[in-house]
C-alpha cells in the first residue's frame, strides 16, 4: 500500500503549522519550503480545513492555523478520511473479476494486514510526531523561529 501525494503532503502542512505553533502561516510559505506547487498546496489545504483540521483565515492577521490540538490529530484518522482508495487488490473493490475470491483465502489476509496498519497509525497523534527534540529539528530544517 502506498499513500497518496496529497496525503503526504497534508502530513506536511499538519506538522509545519504545529512546528509553528500559533503563529499564522501562509501557503506560498509552507510551499517554497516544501517546495511543492502553490496550486496543489491550496486544495490540500482547503479539504485540511473542510475536514476541520486548520483554519484558513484571510486578511492582514490571517493565515493557517491548527484548528486543534496536535494531540487531537490521529494519524490514522486523517488517513482514513484523505485517502479514497484502501484497495489493497482488486478483491477488494467493487469491479473485482477475479474467479477465485470465493475460494481464496488472500483477502481475508490482506484485510487482517489493513486493520493492523491502521490500526499502529491511531496510535499515534500529530503530537507524538511533533514531540521532544523532534519539534526542534522539524524547526531546524523548515527554518521556523
Amino acid at each position: 500500500m502506498r499513500l497518496t501525494t496529497f496525503t503526504d503532503y497534508a502530513f506536511r502542512v499538519l506538522i509545519y503549522l504545529g512546528v509553528n505553533g500559533d503563529e499564522p502561516c501562509t501557503i506560498g510559505e509552507i510551499s517554497a519550503r516544501f517546495g511543492i506547487s502553490k496550486n496543489h498546496l491550496m486544495k490540500v489545504v482547503q479539504q485540511l480545513s473542510q475536514k476541520g483540521y486548520l483554519i484558513a483565515l484571510r486578511g492582514k492577521k490571517g493565515g493557517l492555523r491548527l484548528s486543534r490540538s496536535p494531540a487531537d490529530i490521529g494519524i490514522g484518522e486523517l488517513i482514513r478520511e484523505l485517502e479514497n482508495d484502501l484497495v489493497l487488490a482488486e478483491c477488494f473493490g467493487n469491479n473485482n473479476q477475479c474467479i477465485i475470491v470465493p475460494a481464496c483465502e488472500l483477502q481475508t489476509a490482506f484485510n487482517e494486514a489493513l486493520q493492523a496498519f491502521l490500526a499502529t497509525l491511531d496510535a499515534y497523534t500529530l503530537e507524538d510526531i511533533l514531540q521532544g527534540h523532534r519539534q526542534a529539528e522539524l524547526a531546524a530544517i523548515l527554518k521556523i523561529n
